[in-house]
């Protein structure tokens, strides 16, 4: 990978996530579920992706390991792939990217149903923010504004469940969770969108006690080399147990 140039001990800490890449101008961590990708409010409390005080206007956390600027960012209830910058010009390039779509975004997710071998879901999302909470809804007979692809991977028959790769075109809030709940597709432990009966089954009988969606692989053009970057957060402990009580397994590589 280009220019990369990881930390030695004793350098002041970044992050408490494992990093997948390091370089001169980006850092890319596997973010756990739970995390917040940065705090809500200047008071937060929470444990977020990195370290430090954290501006949510220009972006950056201000830590002991300096400053990092973030990119993108995943629900707390998400795990995987997340990007940040160690410079703010870099920070610019990398927005850019997003804004121009040219970064491919890969997420694992098990849902509820059969979905078939492949396709593309399309819909209109708005998203409203009341005392606190985040909602997002489709809204009937509007022009798309939310685009992803998906390959189901796998599929238990006797829960009705799939196991799917999705190629996230866009990045709206909860768009994945959304787009799939309209279909009747709720992803397994969504306490928002989800199918709470069948959340309810699936933790008594196979113990999952949390959403299961993963942001596995991040893929982009370079900033500073130009070069195609991919990095793969492997899948969490606790989302590959749930895999392998079902007798469900990743497609080798």
């Amino acid at each position: 990978m280009p220019f990369v140039d990881m930390p030695s001990a004793e350098t002041p800490a970044l992050t408490t996530c494992p990093i997948l890449h390091r370089d001169r101008f980006i850092v890319i961590v596997n973010k756990p579920a739970g995390v917040l990708s940065h705090p809500n409010t200047a008071r937060s409390t929470e444990q977020a992706a990195f370290e430090g005080r954290y501006d949510l206007e220009s972006k950056c956390f201000d830590g002991p390991g300096g400053k990092v600027w973030l990119i993108h960012r995943l629900d707390q209830d998400t795990s995987g792939v997340l990007l940040a910058t160690l410079d703010e010009k870099t920070a610019e390039r990398c927005r850019a990217l997003f804004e121009e779509d040219a970064v491919q975004k890969q997420y694992l997710a098990l849902v509820r149903g059969q979905t078939g071998p492949s396709g593309t879901w399309l819909d209109h999302l708005t998203t409203s923010r009341e005392k606190g909470r985040v909602r997002t809804t489709v809204l009937k007979g509007r022009p798309p504004n939310a685009e992803l692809d998906f390959q189901t991977l796998a599929y238990h028959a006797g829960d009705r469940l799939s196991l799917l790769n999705i190629d996230l075109i866009t990045g709206k809030t909860h768009q994945i969770r959304v787009q799939a709940a309209s279909r009747q597709h709720h992803l397994i432990g969504d306490d928002v969108y989800g199918h709470f009966e069948l959340n309810r089954k699936l933790k008594r009988e196979l113990g999952v006690k949390r959403l299961f969606l993963h942001a596995h692989k991040l893929t982009l053009k370079h900033p500073a080399s130009g070069q195609r970057l991919s990095v793969e957060a492997p899948l969490a402990a606790d989302l590959t147990t749930t895999l392998g009580r079902l007798g469900l397994a990743l497609p080798a590589a």
